[in-house]
């Protein structure tokens, strides 16, 4: 492959802490994606305390594909997600949590759910089955309804990290904390169509989960409602044009 060949996708990861799941999760995604070549991939450090830098320095030396990208300080998982979106060449995104419980096998299934719906699909958007913990899905069952009920997305599961977004439709979205979790209302708002594939959720590889109910829920409420007035307030943009020199 020619240094000039275009990319087809770039795969962002945002991670804090999450020094023992580089290894492992870096070869999945090499392995997920090696159809899809070429691709590039971006785990975006967001102020980790830990050893998870030099695991990514490690990891990059038998995996020429990836790039790390550090912040100074953390400014939590949109942050990092934007920094490694505007900093990707590909036209087309993939994100998953670094964590390990995003299976990147269902990158590719996601991949062509996207192509398939053509220019006007902005969003392919993994819906996690199979959830561990009843707890878990009870937390999630609570704000996804909330929040559904409110914004009317049509998603079951806007939570899930495993996304596939155009570069284009993405960086056209009001930039602001937790977007993530509200990308199936504000792609809709742009006018592109959102796809959506079921994804089959598995354990951490180690570690422990850093949201809980209050974050899911909760804090979220005066996002929800941010994102629920910029709905009421779009209005179509007009078609403007220039008429020509001395028309």
């Amino acid at each position: 492959m020619s240094e000039s060949t275009p990319l087809r996708l770039s795969v962002v990861v945002p991670v804090k802490n999450e020094a023992g799941n580089i290894a492992t999760l870096v070869a999945e995604i090499g392995k997920a994606c090696a159809d899809l070549s070429p691709f590039e991939v971006l785990y975006v450090d967001d102020g980790s305390t830990d050893g998870t830098q030099a695991a990514l320095v490690l990891a990059q030396q038998t995996h020429p594909w990836l790039r790390i990208v550090r912040h100074d300080r953390s400014g939590g998982q949109s942050a990092a997600v934007r920094s490694g979106v505007l900093r990707a060449r590909a036209p087309v995104i993939a994100t998953l949590d670094g964590d390990g419980q995003n299976d990147p096998a269902f990158i590719p299934a996601l991949y062509g759910a996207l192509m398939e719906g053509g220019d006007r699909v902005g969003l392919a958007q993994g819906q996690r089955v199979g959830r561990k913990g009843r707890w878990k899905r009870f937390q999630s069952k609570v704000a996804n309804g909330v929040r559904g009920k409110i914004l009317k997305d049509a998603t079951r599961d806007t939570g899930c990290g495993l996304k596939l977004f155009r570069r284009e439709v993405y960086l056209s979205l009001p930039y602001f904390d937790a977007l993530h979790r509200f990308m199936p209302a504000l792609v809709t708002r742009e006018g592109f169509g959102v796809v959506h594939r079921d994804v089959i959720d598995r354990p951490r590889f180690t570690g422990r989960s850093k949201y809980g109910m209050f974050d899911r829920l909760w804090v979220g409420l005066l996002d929800m409602a941010g994102v629920w007035w910029l709905i009421r307030r779009r209005r179509p943009a007009p078609l403007a044009t220039e008429d020509a020199h001395g028309g």
